[in-house]
């Protein structure tokens, strides 16, 4: 069995199952995982409700090397990730005078109001996740990295996150270009990938202004072997008439 980490991603929030915000934060994450040999195996999204949240960290918590959530730790009502955090770890939650410092001192006299105190409350056990973007840190608890659903913010507390992830063996790509319908080469394709059963290949048909076609890729830690797939599936594509080009990946 493969040693390599793995993660998941919680995404948190009313406002991305109702389609209101469009969710960038996960695709950015997988390529941060992707680059340290971090396998991103699954993605859960729940709304804004404490149980539902519970629920699903310590599902994925107990499955995975890491997990980070995204999401629901502003000054707002809704804002109930770190509540729900304490209690998948069955831990108390209080303010963290280092981060009430820090906030205090961003804000206008009389602007530190009770709802913005809130961004101060850790559970209690956890570290910090610092932020460059806005101040307001995130949350390291066990295996759980707990950041903003705001892009930018999220990204600044991730550059605070990879320095401290295991690293995994490199994940290697190879991908095949080919004007040819994907089923026409369904068949030849399975053949390849029982040939290459320690790889994965995927089949991702693509329409353009100038014609429809095929993205063929290769993917695994084996660098060798992902090249030998490659060649494999460029050969069956000149063997089906089609003229196969390598795309850079």
């Amino acid at each position: 069995m493969s040693d390599d980490p793995t993660a998941a991603v919680l995404i948190i929030g009313d406002e991305i199952l109702s389609g209101r915000t469009q969710d960038t934060n996960t695709s950015y994450i997988a390529r941060m995982l992707g680059a340290l040999g971090i396998d991103l195996r699954e993605v859960r999204v729940v709304g804004d409700v404490e149980d539902e949240i519970v629920a699903a960290l310590n599902a994925l918590r107990s499955r995975y090397s890491y997990v980070f959530t995204t999401g629901g730790i502003g000054p707002t009502h809704d804002d109930i990730t770190a509540d729900a955090v304490a209690k998948a770890f069955g831990v108390g939650i209080d303010y963290h005078p280092e981060v009430l410092a820090m906030l205090g001192a961003r804000y206008k006299p009389g602007e530190f109001n009770e709802m913005r105190k809130r961004m101060a409350r850790i559970p209690l056990g956890a570290e910090l996740v610092r932020n460059s973007a806005s101040v307001a840190p995130g949350i390291h608890i066990g295996n759980v990295y707990v950041m903003a659903g705001v892009p930018a913010i999220m990204r600044a507390m991730m550059e605070d996150i990879l320095p401290r992830l295991r690293r995994g063996r490199l994940v290697h790509c190879a991908t095949v270009e080919a004007p040819i319908a994907e089923g026409r080469i369904a068949e030849a394709l399975m053949k390849i990938q029982q040939d290459f059963s320690d790889l994965a290949l995927g089949s991702y048909p693509y329409y353009r202004e100038d014609g429809f076609g095929v993205q063929l890729v290769a993917r695994g830690r084996d660098a060798a072997r992902v090249e030998a797939a490659a060649l494999a599936i460029e050969a069956m594509l000149c063997v089906q008439g089609a003229q196969p080009t390598r795309v850079k990946s």
